[in-house]
C-alpha cells in the first residue's frame, strides 16, 4: 500500500528503524496474535481509531480494509457503531474522513 500521508513517508526516512521495529510489532499482533480473522480485525482497527478521533489512522485502515475486502456498507456499519458509545459528533468525525475518501476513489 502506498502511503496516504506524506508525513508518514518522512517519518520512515528520518527513522527507518524504528519504523522497521514499529511494522514487525504491528504484523506480529495482526498476523500472529490471536484467532480473529482479517476482516475482523479491519473493522476492529478502524472502530478503534474512530473512537479515538485518529483520522489519519482511521484513513490508512480504512484503506487497509478495502484492500482485505472489507465492504463499504460494512465499514459503515463500523463506524455507526461509534455512536451510542462516543457520540454523534464523534461518528460524524469519521463518517466524514470515509466520505472524503469514498470521493477520491
Amino acid at each position: 500500500m502506498k502511503d496516504l500521508h506524506k508525513i508518514f513517508t518522512e517519518f520512515k526516512k528520518d527513522f527507518p528503524e524504528v519504523y522497521a521495529n514499529n511494522e514487525a510489532l504491528g504484523k506480529e499482533i495482526h498476523e500472529n496474535s490471536g484467532p480473529l480473522p482479517d476482516k475482523s480485525r479491519c473493522l476492529i482497527k478502524i472502530g478503534i481509531s474512530g473512537a479515538s478521533r485518529h483520522l489519519i489512522a482511521l484513513e490508512t485502515h480504512i484503506m487497509k480494509a478495502r484492500e482485505a475486502g472489507v465492504t463499504d456498507k460494512e465499514i459503515k456499519h463500523a463506524l455507526l457503531m461509534l455512536i451510542p458509545t462516543t457520540g454523534f459528533s464523534t461518528f460524524m468525525e469519521a463518517y466524514t474522513v470515509f466520505k472524503k475518501m469514498d470521493k477520491s476513489k
